[in-house]
This record gives C-alpha cells, structure tokens and sequence, in this order.
C-alpha cells in the first residue's frame, strides 16, 4: 500500500505541473520510482528540445514532488 501512496502522491505532483508545461506544449511523464527515493520522469512535446529543461525538472518538477513525497531525494529526466 505504501507504494501505491508514493505513486500517487507523485502523480499529484505530476498533475499539478502538466498545466504549466503543456501551456509551452510539452507534457511529462512518471516512468519509475526507484527504492522510495528517485523519481525517473520523461519530459515531452517541446520540454523535450528546450534549453531550460534541466532547470524546469530541478525547480519546478522536483520541487513540486518533494512537496508531495518528501522521501524523494533526486527526479531524473530519462530521454526517450
């Protein structure tokens, strides 16, 4: 069951972001949570392209789901 809260708090996050990146027409993607402590994210659309995408993954993404799920340490970006 813990799993599955973890899951979907992140999916919280998640859900919270994707109106500010698809408003630059991209969107994002849960891949995978490893070990309770990292968040493996895909960035789409034109997030994939853009020059400031490890910054929006630092600053936006990672901290929105440390607000949910304060147990995760560090998101990644997997390229597709």
């Amino acid at each position: 069951m813990k799993d599955l809260d973890l899951k979907s708090n992140v999916e919280k996050a998640l859900e919270e972001i994707r109106p500010f990146l698809r408003t630059d027409g991209g969107d994002i993607s849960l891949i995978d949570i490893e070990d309770d402590k990292l968040v493996k994210v895909q960035l789409m659309g034109t997030c994939v392209d853009c020059s400031v995408n490890q910054m929006t993954l630092k600053s936006g993404v990672e901290t929105t789901i440390k607000k949910y799920a304060p147990q995760i340490e560090k998101v990644v970006n997997i390229e597709a």
